[in-house]
């Protein structure tokens, strides 16, 4: 497995097929490595295990080329095949101790959060850093629990791990989500389906630059 380093959270992209506009894939998430993303999770919902492993090892060297931690949504096997630098588990996925016996101690292990109390546990569990949110409507993930930026602050109080925000972020609210002390946020339409890729991502590094 992946040797565990200190990730950079601040322009954390996660991938949907669905924002691309028939765009290839592939070619988007280098413009977003271009313009300086500093961390990508792989989703691939709908998809079939051979095709997401072999999405993943495409992206893998993608992201490898550029120097960016590739981390996959929910899919253990899949991380471990594509030798990933750690997954992404819901409330719903396989439990965060299963995942870490089966990735081991190296893994970075990442936990979606909607509430105090989950966020607690899940930092209790052994969860490398947290993802909070909706903190704003999102149309790319429709069973998203609401969660606001209040909440969002509360957590990055009472955890003392990483805690980055997602849901609804884009370039108006993305210094608002970075004000509440979280390490970064989690951005997804708002890079991946904008007409140029790579100067989104650009806008969102030089807002980011102007917060400090």
């Amino acid at each position: 497995m992946y040797m565990k380093k200190e990730l950079d959270y601040r322009l954390y992209l996660v991938t949907d097929r669905d924002c691309l506009k028939g765009r290839d894939f592939l070619s988007v998430l280098e413009s977003a490595l271009a313009g300086g993303v500093t961390l990508v999770q792989l989703r691939e919902k709908d998809a079939g295990g051979a095709f997401f492993l072999e999405q993943a090892i495409l992206a893998k060297q993608l992201c490898d080329r550029y120097q960016v931690p590739l981390l996959i949504n929910d899919r253990v096997d899949v991380a471990l095949a594509c030798n990933a630098a750690g997954v992404h588990l819901g409330q719903s996925d396989l439990p965060l101790k299963a995942a870490r016996k089966l990735l081991g101690t190296s893994a970075t292990i990442g936990i979606s959060v909607h509430t105090i109390t989950e966020a607690l546990q899940a930092a209790t569990d052994g969860a490398d850093y947290l993802g909070v949110g909706a903190v704003f409507p999102t149309q790319t993930k429709t069973d998203a629990t609401d969660c606001n930026l209040q909440v969002l602050e509360e957590i990055v109080r009472k955890v003392k791990i990483p805690v980055v925000g997602i849901g609804g972020i884009n370039q108006e609210n993305y210094l608002s989500v970075l004000q509440t002390g979280a390490v970064g946020a989690a951005v997804v339409s708002a890079i991946l389906a904008q007409d140029d890729v790579q100067k989104a991502v650009e806008t969102f590094n030089i807002l980011e630059k102007k917060s400090k």
